[in-house]
């Protein structure tokens, strides 16, 4: 990949990419972000939770004994979703940090979930990033991709638009990967749940690094990563069907513009799919001799 489409893709990180995403700055300028306290509650191991002086900053850490995750008050079903991270520096063989929606708490066996999953790695090797999605707890959809960056040395955006047309999930406002919906009833595109939004650090050396091949290194413990400026512009759910979720009028997020990728967005797709991509379920033959239905659903539709 040439260097000069790389500094044009680092510096599309602070521009706005189309039609869609300068309707996205406006209202995401709009939405209050609020603290931690507003918007997360601690799953597990709080003594492995920290903030910054002025709670703006929040951060994760795994050590031998464990990791820790937090969740949303508050489900969604359709919207914008976004946080800056910024991941464990060195050797993170085997870490793995996750930041996914997920219409349960546990990882139930008819969960709905859209996944960021972002791979620990030796020193000096690639940095890799997964994405997955569940319908009724059935995935094995994961691409995986190279981050055209090092997301250890600042915080970086990570952002999903869901609605009932299509997926997409972002880096840095970058399209990497886009799944869409057959606008029928189906076994793969989760549209009918509500979701919460997590974020975890956790080990996963039995698979997560060279498939498991490189194990992690508990002398470099605790393991941390951080967060910052989370911001949803979603319909947030509430008993028995909120009004938001089938309007097509009042919500940017579920405008006929937002069912496609714009033209910018098209071409920095390309990008990523002819320079990042390292693995696709979609072309994997040999696990699935009768690919998915979704893998004919064309993304530049």
């Amino acid at each position: 990949m040439s260097k000069k489409y790389i500094e044009r893709m680092e510096a599309k990180a602070s521009a706005s990419l189309g039609v869609i995403l300068l309707v996205l700055v406006i209202a995401e300028a709009a939405v209050s972000k609020g603290s931690f306290e507003d918007n997360f509650s601690i799953m597990w191991s709080e003594n492995h939770f920290t903030t910054s002086k002025d709670g703006q900053i929040w951060y994760l850490s795994l050590d031998k004994d464990t990791g820790c995750g937090f969740q949303t008050k508050q489900r969604y079903r359709f919207g914008w979703f976004s946080m800056k991270l910024k991941l464990v520096a060195g050797d993170s063989a085997g870490v793995v940090t996750a930041y996914y929606m997920c219409s349960e708490n546990g990882a139930g066996p008819e969960r709905d979930e859209l996944d960021f999953e972002f791979l620990g790695n030796r020193t000096g090797q690639p940095f890799l990033i997964q994405t997955n999605v569940y319908k009724n707890g059935t995935g094995g959809r994961e691409m995986r991709h190279v981050l055209w960056f090092d997301p250890t040395e600042d915080y970086h955006t990570y952002s999903i638009l869901w609605n009932n047309h299509q997926i997409v999930f972002f880096v840095d406002r970058v399209p990497i990967r886009v799944f869409k919906n057959n606008g029928k009833e189906n076994n793969f595109f989760p549209n009918e749940k509500p979701m919460y939004l997590f974020s975890s650090i956790w080990n996963a050396d039995e698979w997560a690094t060279r498939g498991g091949l490189e194990k992690t290194n508990w002398k470099l413990a605790p393991f941390v990563s951080s967060y910052k400026d989370f911001s949803v512009d979603g319909c947030q759910w509430k008993d028995p069907y909120p009004a938001c979720v089938s309007t097509t009028t009042k919500n940017w997020w579920d405008q006929y513009s937002a069912w496609h990728l714009s033209d910018d967005q098209k071409k920095d797709y390309a990008w990523v799919q002819r320079n990042l991509v390292i693995y696709d379920y979609c072309n994997d033959s040999q696990r699935y001799p009768t690919l998915p239905e979704e893998c004919s659903l064309s993304p530049w539709d």
